[in-house]
């Protein structure tokens, strides 16, 4: 063990047993789509108030996407969200229905053989106090339209993006969406500078303003930051230690930990589809964040487990981070203003280490705050 760390690593124990019911509904990776839409499969789950086609919860969340984006069947939303939808998004705040149906039709309009690929779904909950998922995708597509991203190139793309929902009896009524938007720019050979430049623009000609943080409550006054990370949303041993190790990495700084809770040949998938491979890969890159925004304070937001197939148990991470742009790195110079950045990240845990980590966030939101408020401060 390393002295840097605060405290020996504690193994995350394997969660107990689900019942037979958890056991028996569909999991993602090992599956060919065939399969995690199947015709003529018993229900396995209680599925209460929901269409008899779907069979379990992740059934239902990789159909109805299915069925809403890839069969065109957009009108599908009136019976799968509620009118009062809120969809939290990096780019912005969707209030009801009717703006995620425009939203959902000029994305199909301007990129009409975009499919998104289902990764791994993992959830929580059940028909009586409702469902939680949360449904990772790879959205493979090609500029072909002319829509928000101006003239199209006719190049290809491919992005990640995290789409975690809660569902009761049939109809989603809270959304976060975090997607990889500064990639696919990139790739398609679209200035991401010029691009942001002109969401800032039209969020400023619009009245939308950026909140200054005086503080972000990672450090009380002149004390150190807490020694213990708060645990309460956790539902088991193995989501409370993982929250344990994210505060000593992110919140207390102790880098070094990756060196103990993470395996020898993790694998590592992130922003503009960057992929990794070992210990000193994910440091460096954990280092490359928090040195762009030296100030975050790391704050999670919900946690949830699912034991996998492939053997030990998968983790869904959402949390935001608050801070201010006083480093160097991929948005260019510091510029000390405010940034919110909301994220959600998959762990793979086995043997009481990360063999796999997806992290989901959002740069392109990012420049776009830096931007916006560059527009304020010369106004």
């Amino acid at each position: 063990m390393t002295e840097n760390t605060a405290k020996p690593v504690k193994a995350i124990e394997p969660a107990k047993s689900a019942p037979e019911e958890a056991r028996n509904v569909l999991q993602v990776e090992r599956r060919d789509f065939t399969q995690l839409v199947p015709q003529g499969r018993e229900r396995v789950q209680s599925m209460r108030g929901f269409d008899e086609c779907y069979t379990d919860i992740v059934d239902y969340i990789i159909r109805c996407t299915h069925r809403i984006w890839d069969e065109r069947d957009v009108g599908l939303i009136y019976s799968h969200y509620t009118h009062n939808c809120v969809a939290y998004t990096t780019m912005g705040t969707m209030y009801d229905r009717e703006t995620h149906i425009r939203d959902t039709i000029q994305r199909l309009a301007e990129f009409p053989d975009r499919r998104g690929q289902a990764i791994q779904v993992i959830w929580r909950g059940n028909d009586v106090d409702g469902f939680y998922t949360s449904h990772m995708t790879h959205g493979l597509g090609r500029h072909t339209e002319v829509g928000a991203w101006g003239k199209p190139t006719g190049r290809t793309f491919c992005t990640r993006t995290v789409a975690e929902c809660m569902i009761l009896e049939n109809k989603i009524y809270k959304e976060w969406i975090v997607r990889d938007n500064l990639g696919p720019l990139i790739q398609v050979g679209i200035d991401p500078q010029v691009f942001a430049e002109g969401i800032a623009r039209r969020k400023f000609e619009l009245g939308e303003s950026v909140v200054d943080l005086s503080e972000n409550r990672r450090l009380l006054g002149q004390y150190p930051p807490e020694a213990e990370a708060d645990v309460s949303i956790a539902h088991n041993e193995g989501e409370a230690q993982l929250l344990r190790w994210l505060h000593h990495i992110y919140n207390k700084r102790m880098f070094g930990l990756i060196r103990d809770i993470y395996a020898p040949n993790c694998m590592w998938h992130g922003p503009l589809m960057r992929e990794l491979n070992g210990v000193a890969s994910v440091l460096q890159q954990t280092l490359r964040l928090v040195a762009m925004m030296p100030d975050c304070a790391f704050v999670p937001q919900h946690i949830c487990s699912v034991e996998s197939e492939e053997g030990g148990v998968k983790y869904a991470l959402r949390w935001t981070m608050d801070c201010h742009h006083l480093g160097y790195g991929s948005l260019g110079a510091p510029t000390g203003y405010p940034l919110h950045v909301m994220g959600v990240t998959h762990f793979h845990v086995q043997d009481g280490k990360i063999v796999e980590e997806w992290a989901v966030y959002d740069e392109l939101s990012m420049l776009v705050q830096l931007k916006l408020a560059a527009l304020q401060a010369a106004a």
